[in-house]
């Protein structure tokens, strides 16, 4: 399968540079995949197209200010480095930049906060770091970071919880899980009183979501592993809801990986490491329906939704928004795959 097969022409002005105001008023674009139709909604209606027999699943990961610009000892060359993972107690996986100055021993000082040593060297301008400080990591990252905003958003984010998702819980990831930034608290709340349980996960978002495909054919690309949680009373809920036959509505690509990626004959709680990669001819196993932004050409993301709703009918979906004048992206607007 070829990776050029997930390519498309994308203008500029469609990539959202900024959230709409209202979170739940993008638009929505509804893929039904029995009636092969499309029709234009907005996220607020979503209340509305979810079936009353179903469980929504969220990934309450938080986004932490993990994007920070520090100085190499001894050169004071300015380095980048953007956290993904941490991999042992105070160890971290990290993209630098420029790579090339950090090797194996570099210290980098971000003011008197913290310091990071690099203990390992590895491919695509990724290493691996101990962190020095002293108290909570979490404080110091406040004072010293941003948001890991994706490149292709060039504007100033004013409202930075703006990129987080209003059920953002355990910090860890290094993007945010960007389907769910257009639910609000009192549409959740409608959601519930609907009956239908909203049941959280959590998978740090990192390297393996977002790296991009350099490789010609799908089945090469290799998907770097990124850790979820599933909670005891998650993985109860969820069984319990495939025993009574309700449908598994998932928030995001993540949500969709981490559900697909736990159940092997039931869900099982704990933490646990996945690279799954998900692309057309894959048997889902759970996963019954998907709320998700449209996202990059040729990433393994469009290729998940692929798998999904079938290439033909993404393609179509695709072309639609552009020509119907939808966001595209982080911030942009958002389809529902039932």
């Amino acid at each position: 399968m070829k990776v050029k097969d997930f390519d498309f022409e994308l203008p500029k002005e469609k990539i959202a540079q900024h959230p709409s105001e209202k979170r739940d008023h993008s638009k929505l674009l509804v893929v039904n995949r029995e009636s092969k139709t499309l029709d234009d909604r907005h996220f607020y209606d979503i209340v509305d197209l979810l079936d009353s027999n179903s469980v929504l699943v969220i990934n309450d990961t938080k986004v932490i200010p993990a994007r920070l610009m520090g100085i190499k000892e001894e050169t004071n060359a300015v380095i980048e480095v953007l956290l993904l993972k941490e991999t042992l107690t105070n160890q971290w996986e990290a993209i630098t930049k420029p790579a090339k100055r950090v090797k194996l021993g570099t210290k980098i000082h971000f003011g008197d906060l913290l310091v990071a040593e690099c203990i390992e060297i590895k491919d695509e301008g990724l290493r691996v770091f101990t962190l020095h400080y002293e108290g909570i990591l979490i404080e110091k990252l406040e004072k010293l970071g941003t948001m890991p905003l994706p490149p292709y958003i060039t504007e100033q984010l004013t409202d930075q919880d703006r990129y987080q998702t209003v059920y953002a819980k355990d910090p860890g990831s290094a993007a945010a899980p960007t389907a769910g930034l257009h639910f609000t608290k009192p549409l959740i709340e409608k959601i519930k009183q609907k009956g239908i349980e909203i049941i959280p996960v959590t998978l740090s978002v990192g390297l393996g979501t977002f790296r991009p495909v350099s490789v010609d054919l799908v089945e090469e690309h290799l998907m770097h592993e990124e850790t979820y949680t599933l909670s005891e009373e998650s993985a109860t809920r969820l069984n319990q809801a495939i025993l009574t036959g309700k449908k598994i509505v998932c928030v995001g690509t993540t949500s969709l990986r981490t559900i697909e990626s736990n159940y092997d004959d039931g869900f099982h709680s704990g933490t646990y490491q996945t690279g799954i990669f998900i692309y057309p001819g894959y048997a889902f196993k759970a996963v019954d329906q998907l709320i998700t932004n449209f996202h990059l050409p040729k990433s393994t993301l469009i290729m998940l939704v692929s798998a999904l709703a079938g290439t033909e009918m993404i393609q179509k979906a695709y072309q639609y928004a552009i020509t119907h004048d939808y966001r595209f992206f982080s911030f942009g607007d958002a389809m529902l795959i039932k």
